[in-house]
This record gives C-alpha cells, structure tokens and sequence, in this order.
C-alpha cells in the first residue's frame, strides 16, 4: 500500500512516515525545505522494508506543486491509499491584534488552505482510481476550546473540522468511493509548540504552559504509532469521516488527576 504526507521532514509527518514503512508501505514525504527533506529520506531509508521511499520538495499552499506531489508519488508507487494532509505551523502566542497580517495569512494559508487543496488534489485522483482515504490534523479549538494566543490557529483547526465533515457529506452525497478522516494527536512536544510559524528563533512558554504540556503532552513517536494503526484499520472499513483521536477527554482527566504520582518534565535542560 502507499501513502503520502505533507509536511513530513519532521516531526509527526516524519514519525508517521517511520511507522508505514516499518510496516512495509510505500511512502512518499514532502516538505518545502530540501536540505530536512533529504536527512529525512536517509533516514527512512535506513529502516528495512518491503516498500519504497520518495521525497518530493512541496508547498502546500501551492496548488501545482500539490498535483506534481500526486504525479510524482502515484508515477514511483502506483495508486495512493492514504493522503495526510499534515503540514501545519503555529502562531506566536499572543492575542490576535498583535499579529502581524502577513502572520496571518501564513497560518491560515498552510493549517487550512493547505488542507482543503491537498484534499482537493487527492479527491480528484482517487475518485480516478475509485479508492482512497484522505486524513487531516485537527488541532486545538477544534473542541470549541479558547486560550490566550491561541485564536488564529483555533480558528483554522475549527476550519479544517468543519471543512472534513463537508467533504464527508459531499462524497456520501456524490456516491464516491473516497473517504475523509480527522486525525487528532493532542499536545506533541516538538518544534511545533516553540517555534511560531515553522521559522527560526524560539518562542519562551509560561510556567504555566509547560505544566499542562508536561502532564498533556507526548512524544511524537507515541502519537505517531497510534495514529497509523488507527488509519490502516480504516482503509478496510472504509468509515466515512473517520475520527483517530489519540489525547481525548478520558485520557486528559485521567493524566490530570494521576498528575501528582506521574511526575513527567520534558523540558529539563
């Protein structure tokens, strides 16, 4: 089987891409940055497996680099089962008057526009090949939850919610043999939480902030495992707006309330 993944250079798009190949799928990673994505195809390469690896350099904001990530990967694997669309970035952590416009177009324009073009994409070409799965990341104020520099990216995460179960109904609607899932992996501990906008420079969170993060928070390569096992359980089932959600309330409150005998601090120096 094959899969692609956005935004999989690093972090849980990487992890993820361990995952399949480890367990003999085929993969295709992309990222906008060549030098990560080439360190992360040696790597992959490294694991044994019976299916391919290949990079491709892709914006995700771009709808012709999309389609020649489709034409790449499909012309080096053959038809693609699963399509993430992972690539995201977060916002600085302040309220949303403090942002400057161009900061908000590029969240906006990878967390949601580049969900909706890569599902646009990989629709398009699996309603040819009549299969297909394509995921999206849901992220925090998907839940309707608000927080103190959190809103740009909330309200992009709420987007890519509502955009997922749309294109549900729209396929259910159009007898199309394609289905759209949500993936959700919590509080990852990553570049992602302190690094704004996938930039350089490094954003300081509050004692606060990295309290929850240490009670809430994971590993990607935890996340990752979990995440994956749920997809491929999904490609045989075929569930339309499959929901794989890794952090959910259960779990939160049980982390919250075994806090004290748990005691975890993943940003020790």
């Amino acid at each position: 089987m094959n899969v692609i993944i956005t935004g999989s250079a690093r972090g849980l798009g990487f992890e993820m891409a361990k995952q399949f190949r480890s367990r003999g799928f085929s993969v295709a990673i992309s990222d906008i940055n060549e030098e990560n994505l080439k360190k992360a195809e040696q790597e992959l390469e490294k694991i044994v497996s019976g299916g391919k690896i290949i990079s491709c350099r892709c914006d995700v904001t771009n709808l012709e680099d999309l389609e020649n990530l489709w034409k790449t990967a499909y012309e080096a694997l053959g038809e693609i089962d699963l399509w993430i669309n992972n690539a995201g970035v977060n916002q600085p952590m302040v309220p949303l008057w403090e942002l400057k416009k161009e900061e908000i177009e590029l969240l906006l324009n990878i967390d949601l526009k580049g969900a909706m073009l890569g599902s646009k994409v990989a629709i398009s070409h699996m309603k040819e090949q009549q299969h297909g799965c394509v995921y999206c990341i849901e992220g925090f104020g998907a839940d309707n939850a608000t927080q103190l520099g959190l809103t740009a990216y909330g309200a992009a995460k709420k987007g890519v919610q509502y955009m997922v179960r749309g294109l549900a109904k729209e396929l259910e609607k159009t007898n199309t043999p394609v289905q759209v899932g949500r993936l959700n992996p919590g509080i990852m501990i990553t570049e992602f939480i302190t690094h704004p906008l996938g930039q350089d420079g490094t954003m300081e969170l509050t004692d606060a902030t990295k309290k929850v993060y240490n009670i809430l928070g994971d590993t990607p390569d935890i996340v990752a495992a979990f995440l994956v096992s749920g997809m491929i359980r999904n490609i045989s089932a075929k569930k339309q707006d499959d929901y794989v959600a890794w952090l959910t309330k259960r779990k939160a409150a049980w982390r919250f309330m075994s806090a004290g005998f748990n005691k975890r601090d993943f940003f020790k120096d």
